[in-house]
């Protein structure tokens, strides 16, 4: 990724590189669960998730989740988000390639401080919306 961006610098519709995470696994799956302590069975036991009615294990939805905002803080810098909201859409399975992506939407000043707003999402390889969010994040001047 290229340097942290500037509030003068920055511009509605810009965007980082997308990251792109996968193929995911069943391992990367249950060692999310271990940091996140979502032990959900659905998300590590493939005889519990394929007896709920699921074709497998699939990924919690923070996992993508947390992807989407190491591009933000990737991109603007560690400490800068001041909020992130995230909505999940859709699951995601193992062996699917999540992209996680970003763009400006707007930027404000606030009490001295330069926000920047953006809506980011991560997609599968087939196209679908995993989750989709939006986020604020303070830049230097």
């Amino acid at each position: 990724m290229s340097s942290r961006p500037s509030f003068p610098s920055i511009n509605i519709g810009d965007a980082p590189t997308p990251l792109v995470c996968g193929p995911l696994t069943r391992t990367q799956f249950v060692r999310y669960a271990g940091a996140s302590h979502d032990f959900n069975p659905n998300h590590h036991d493939e005889v519990y998730a394929k007896a709920s009615g699921n074709k497998a294990v699939f990924g919690m939805g923070m996992l993508a989740g947390g992807y989407c905002a190491r591009l933000l803080t990737d991109w603007f810098g560690d400490g800068a988000l001041r909020g992130l909201r995230i909505r999940f859409a859709s699951r995601f399975w193992p062996g699917d390639v999540l992209t996680c992506s970003a763009a400006v939407t707007g930027k404000r000043e606030v009490a001295g401080e330069g926000l920047v707003d953006c809506e980011f999402s991560a997609v599968n390889q087939n196209g679908d919306i995993i989750i989709r969010g939006d986020a604020t994040a303070a830049l230097p001047r």
